[in-house]
């Protein structure tokens, strides 16, 4: 699949100015303002100073100038002395010294005292006065000037900002507008059907509406109205938006794509707003389609939630949905698609047929749909001869695509951190190690003691899952630290469809195998179980409140579909049914676990075996367990060989009635792993 993201525009182009470029250009002008005042302002001395300066002769006009009860000098020096100091550094603009006086008598006769000390006595010195009557009008219409240049700038800008909806900046005249991304039939969008491997079912149905909208006649014609609306719904990372891309590629028609969080805005009415906006030039762009990204965002049901009963501003949003969608106005041409993973949580009126006429359901991908997703995975990765799609796809049972699509990148970064020129199987295989488990921790300390008690807890594991017969198959066995935990065991689940209560037991026994294997070779347990005591309780769980393979209970289910309990404080259940659920609860997890120590009782030497295997190899694999404890009860293999006997005792028989015919059979082949049919789990199992 192409690495390139398909690019959108808004419905309008306009050139955006962020408002950060408004307080930029006020302080520019601020900040010329005053240095222009001060480079056209005379230079200021004191009146110590301009005495001195009359005195020495500097000085040869002296201009006393009074405003009012204010006086001050202007003093002019002579031409020749400019360019000397101190008077080249001092003087700015003019070629003259500004200084107050109090009294313009007083400082007059004391100028004039001065003036005869000088070495020309005076005789090239002059004083004038002058009476200047002051002016508002001087600085009020520099500021007119200043603030209305400002405010010239502002409305400019503002009206710059109103022109485009959306974008950086803050829109504040187009906060209502949609936010949508337009793509149409010159927008490249590079991914198409071919680019979604797996997803058949899923594909057909939104295949059916883009040729609805490319070829109308062919259903209009049997009299068939367009589908209003598809949701698709499904567990993260299964390609709900990857196939919603893949339509705005093959659509060629106008594609409306934004989130669900983009209605949401702490301006109170502007979702509603929005929701108008969208719909107003959907319309104008009809025939096209809408796609609302993770829709839960505004589709949660109305008034579920006690703590949110005072802010009904998404629902405002969600009610305008609803309207524009399927009310009273024509919306003819227009098709949204919207996409969830909480589709339990969202409004009834939302999901009912003339909105969203279609739920598509995404799952996980099943073997076979693992192998196409591998399949385009790894057309861009350089691969060896020793990587098989088959084997991969049997490695990753209750994988999504998108963590195939992240084993495939971890492998090619595994292979590129030691300088190969090719991927290997084992890059695939560490790939997927990292991904389930986190990172492998091999420096991190560990006493000898915990390290043997880890030994055999992984041993324990180990042991008993392979004695129990429904318990998964096992992969391998390690006590190397990854991520969280301090060794783990590998598990490859059957791929079924429905799970027995026996089948449910055995695997709560595996679970317990660690925890039963500390007490019977130390005499005590650690808090090593820790995750392990959280899934057998959730299994134990699920038999008694939600499967109904509880005896005691019977046939009740206390499982709620729609998702709505988690709003209520009560218990669908009394006390008295309360504590024979906990009861039932902790005594099968009980029975679970005397039946994994009467196991690894009885198999204690092989236990032994195993863990000190482990303590010296820190990994074993699936044929190490074949060396110490033979072929698994109930395995493939087993079964297999049992089939081909009796096969070949039945052909002897025929043989001896019958010698005219025969019947070849064929020696079955040990398989691996990968040969295994695998699902059931979410993911391989981690203690």
């Amino acid at each position: 699949m192409s690495d390139k993201k398909p690019t959108g525009k808004g419905p309008k182009s306009t050139k955006i100015i962020p408002i950060w470029w408004i307080y930029v250009v006020i302080g520019g002008l601020i900040l010329s303002f005053q240095f222009f005042e001060m480079f056209n302002s005379p230079s200021k001395i004191s009146s110590d100073e301009g005495y001195e300066y009359v005195e020495n002769g500097d000085i040869r006009k002296v201009v006393i100038i009074k405003e009012g009860d204010y006086a001050y000098c202007e003093a002019f020096i002579f031409d020749s002395l400019m360019t000397k100091p101190p008077h080249n550094q001092k003087l700015k603009n003019g070629g003259y010294y500004q200084f107050d006086i109090l009294d313009t008598g007083d400082s007059k006769e004391q100028m004039k005292e001065l003036a005869k000390n000088r070495p020309d006595n005076g005789d090239n010195f002059t004083i004038i006065e002058k009476n200047k009557q002051p002016s508002m009008w001087d600085g009020i219409l520099s500021y007119i000037l200043f603030f209305g240049l400002i405010i010239g700038i502002w409305m400019f800008m503002m009206k710059r900002m109103g022109g485009g909806s959306g974008g950086p900046g803050g829109q504040i005249f187009n906060i209502g507008k949609s936010k949508a991304k337009l793509f149409e039939k010159d927008t490249n969008v590079d991914v198409s059907f071919k680019d979604v491997a797996g997803l058949e079912e899923a594909k057909e149905e939104v295949m059916e509406i883009v040729d609805f909208l490319k070829t109308p006649k062919k259903y209009t014609a049997l009299g068939a109205k367009i589908p209003k609306g598809a949701l698709l719904v499904g567990p993260p990372g299964t390609g709900k938006t990857l196939i919603a891309k893949a339509v705005a590629g093959e659509a060629k028609v106008p594609f409306f794509s934004l989130s669900g969080s983009d209605f949401v805005e702490m301006f109170v009415g502007v979702g509603a707003s929005r929701v108008r906006d969208l719909f107003k030039q959907a319309k104008e762009k009809a025939p096209c389609i809408i796609f609302i990204d993770e829709i839960d965002a505004i589709g949660r049901a109305r008034g579920k939630n006690p703590a949110q009963q005072s802010n009904d501003e998404r629902e405002n949003t969600l009610n305008q949905m609803l309207t524009e969608m399927d009310g009273f106005g024509s919306n003819s041409g227009v098709i949204v698609m919207a996409a969830t993973n909480r589709a339990d949580i969202l409004d009834k009126a939302l999901l009912r047929p003339g909105r969203f006429d279609r739920q598509i359901y995404v799952d996980m991908p099943d073997l076979n749909e693992r192998k196409a997703i591998f399949g385009v995975h790894l057309k861009p990765i350089k691969t060896d001869d020793t990587v098989e799609v088959d084997f991969l796809a049997g490695q990753t049972p209750g994988f999504s695509g998108a963590d195939i699509a992240n084993i495939c990148n971890e492998a090619a970064l595994f292979a590129a951190r030691e300088d190969k020129s090719s991927v290997s199987k084992d890059d695939f295989l560490a790939a997927i190690d990292r991904v389930i488990g986190g990172l492998e921790k091999k420096n991190k300390i560990i006493k000898p003691q915990e390290k043997k008690t880890i030994a055999f807890h992984e041993a324990g594991h180990a042991t008993v899952g392979w004695m129990m017969e429904h318990a998964a198959p096992l992969i391998k066995v390690t006590i190397v630290p990854r991520g969280k935990s301090l060794g783990a065991a590998w598990y490859l689940p059957e791929e079924r469809q429905i799970t027995t209560k026996e089948q449910m037991f055995h695997e709560m026994c595996a679970t317990l195998g660690g925890r039963a294997a500390e007490e019977i070779i130390f005499g005590e347990i650690s808090t090593g179980a820790l995750s392990d005591l959280e899934k057998v309780t959730k299994q134990a769980q699920s038999i008694v409140t939600i499967y109904g393979l509880n005896d005691k209970i019977g046939n009740i289910s206390y499982y709620d579909s729609s998702g709505q309990s988690e709003y209520s404080f009560g218990k669908p259940y009394s006390e008295a049914t309360a504590q024979i659920i906990d009861q039932e609860i902790s005594k099968i997890i009980e029975e679970a676990y005397v039946k994994a120590k009467e196991v690894l009782s009885e198999n204690k030497e092989k236990l032994t075996l195993l863990a000190e295997a482990l303590l010296e190899k820190e990994v074993i694999f699936k044929e190490d367990l074949e060396i110490i404890f033979g072929r698994r009860p109930g395995s493939k293999e087993v079964e297999e060989a049992e089939v081909v006997n009796t096969e070949s005792d039945d052909s002897k028989e025929s043989e001896l009635e019958n010698p005219s015919e025969t019947v070849t059979t064929e020696k079955t082949e040990n398989k691996t792993p990968s040969d295994v049919s695998t699902e059931g789990e979410s993911k391989n199992s981690i203690d």
